[in-house]
């Protein structure tokens, strides 16, 4: 493994420090939780082992939520990160190819980047509204190819595939013989109609969610892998084994905890988030050198600048963080021209939101 700190995490606002920054509107999922906010507290726990698959309880409740998915097709794992770590590193070698949507959430791509496995991109493209050619990623298939990687709703412009798009995915990796993998993290912030899991629709899908970015408990490190092939799920177990035995019993306590009440925070939740959605919305109408794909799930977004090309975009970035204070996720976190940016919408109040994008605003022009 030849590994390389990713981009996104050098410069991620933990590192920079966040009392430097005003808005942050970097960030990619909703407010941090405290345990009172959700109306949880630790019980006197005994701190053994836990489960090697995860709380049996908690897996139920993950599985609760797709009809034809049962606990044992639940793998608990340390974030989605961990679970996109173990996919790759169980899955992928020097002698395989992976294509993967374009742009995508940074271990997708690096982590096989570090296995040395062979890469085709399938891009998306801004005037085609972010949406998947299936074509192009069936055009981009090996007879090595082992994996094939895309999130919905997408990380980091907010769009969602169709239902038929995601049903000529699947049997496209039945028909090549390789896997699905679909990072499924924000598909309870789903402003229109919930995609089916992918895992629940064959054998040859993973799915890959957290409690990171929709719940806002990031720092549980709490997120899973769901896959109903039964000789993959315990390869991906052994996988975890090796690496970490087990997960926290306190994390997965809390899990629990959070899955419970899951229905009423989320009812709770969503009007407020598309109702943020619908201000940035406000903002980039009447703010004609940014536009944007309306997302249409999760709490980010890609905007795009209509600059010309002798903007100085390096000069907009260090402008709009030291002389704003604010701080968003510029493209080449994605592999993507520094005129997009990524803009969190979720996790700033909302009084910071405004703030954050109208200095976006005094920045490009100053």
């Amino acid at each position: 493994m030849n590994y390389a700190r990713m981009v996104i995490e050098k410069e991620a606002p933990e590192e920079y420090g966040y009392d430097r920054i005003r808005y942050n509107l970097s960030e990619s999922s909703i407010a941090d939780q405290k345990l009172s906010d959700i109306g949880l507290s630790l019980p006197d726990l005994t701190l053994f082992y836990g489960e090697h698959r995860g709380d049996k309880e908690l897996r139920a409740l993950i599985a609760a939520q797709d009809e034809g998915i049962s606990p044992d097709d639940v793998l608990v794992t340390a974030g989605a990160a961990g679970a996109l770590f173990i996919i790759s590193t169980s899955l992928l070698s020097e002698r395989d190819h992976l294509v993967v949507v374009r742009p995508n959430y940074a271990t997708s791509i690096e982590t096989p980047k570090a296995i040395g496995c062979a890469i085709s991109y399938a891009d998306l493209d801004f005037d085609e509204g972010f949406a998947i050619d299936v074509a192009r990623v069936a055009a981009a298939v090996r007879p090595n190819t082992r994996l094939i990687s895309v999130t919905c709703p997408h990380n980091p412009t907010g769009t969602m595939m169709a239902r038929s798009d995601l049903d000529a995915l699947v049997a496209l990796a039945e028909s090549r013989n390789c896997h699905l993998l679909v990072d499924e993290t924000y598909r309870d912030l789903s402003y229109g109609k919930r995609l089916p899991s992918a895992a629940s629709l064959s054998p040859s899908a993973i799915s890959v969610s957290s409690l990171s970015k929709a719940f806002g408990i990031p720092g549980i490190r709490i997120g899973w892998l769901v896959t109903r092939n039964a000789e993959l799920q315990e390869r991906f177990l052994a996988a975890k084994e090796q690496i970490g035995i087990c997960g926290s019993v306190i994390d997965e306590s809390i899990a629990r905890g959070m899955l419970e009440r899951r229905d009423a925070f989320l009812a709770a939740l969503l009007p407020d988030m598309a109702r943020r959605r619908d201000i940035v919305q406000a903002w980039i109408d009447r703010e004609k050198l940014v536009d944007w794909v309306r997302p249409e799930g999760g709490v980010v977004g890609f905007p795009r600048l209509n600059v010309d090309a002798g903007f100085d975009l390096d000069r907009f970035y260090i402008n709009l963080l030291e002389r704003h204070g604010t701080y968003v996720g510029p493209g080449h976190w994605f592999d993507m021209p520094k005129r997009f940016f990524r803009v969190g919408f979720g996790w700033p109040k909302e009084a910071e939101l405004r703030g954050g994008l109208d200095a976006i605003s005094a920045a490009l022009r100053a």
